[in-house]
């Protein structure tokens, strides 16, 4: 059977105050409603990746960077994730201020130490939800409760299921296409 998915897809992501993971399910629902089988689990959670033919992983981004885990994650099982196609995404506040847009390439370069590790087949970019009361530590309430006010970002979810769900569908015909090949 030529070209067939072999094994689920796995979406796996790091969260801090669960707008990753909410976008992570959102792209399992949207693979799920295009006739594939997915998995959709915290990384913290993956032991071993030979039951997947493809990965697609995402983190949260803290001070410009994917979550310690995330990072470690794709260190961790950088051998089995060179031999299957992945792809990658953040989820980030900076996309989501203002002008946002004009810190793409920017906010796209927080994912170097990724690609360097293993070249995924595409990268997604995502603005992030702000919802102060979830953030653990009282000292970074603060700063975003400073930023609110000085109109660097407002709070609520930001996230454009629209782009989640077109980079998806796109992301799949790139998997099917690794898969044939």
């Amino acid at each position: 059977t030529d070209g067939e998915m072999k094994g689920a897809i796995l979406i796996t992501y790091s969260t801090r105050t669960g707008s990753t993971k909410g976008v992570s399910e959102f792209i399992g629902k949207t693979l799920t409603d295009l006739g594939e089988s997915v998995d959709v689990l915290p990384m913290n959670d993956i032991d071993i990746l030979s039951d997947y033919s493809a990965v697609i992983a995402g983190s949260a981004i803290q001070s410009g960077k994917w979550l310690p885990e995330a990072s470690e994650f794709i260190v961790t099982h950088k051998d089995e994730l060179k031999k299957m196609p992945v792809a990658a995404f953040l989820v980030c506040m900076t996309l989501a201020m203002p002008k946002g847009e004009k810190y793409r390439e920017t906010v796209s370069g927080w994912l170097d130490p990724v690609r360097s590790i293993i070249s995924p087949i595409d990268v997604g970019l995502f603005k992030g939800a702000l919802d102060i009361k979830k953030i653990p530590s009282f000292g970074d309430r603060l700063k975003f409760r400073l930023s609110v006010l000085f109109g660097v970002w407002k709070e609520g979810d930001h996230r454009d299921w629209d782009s989640i769900r077109d980079w998806t569908v796109n992301i799949r015909s790139h998997l099917d296409r690794s898969i044939a090949s």
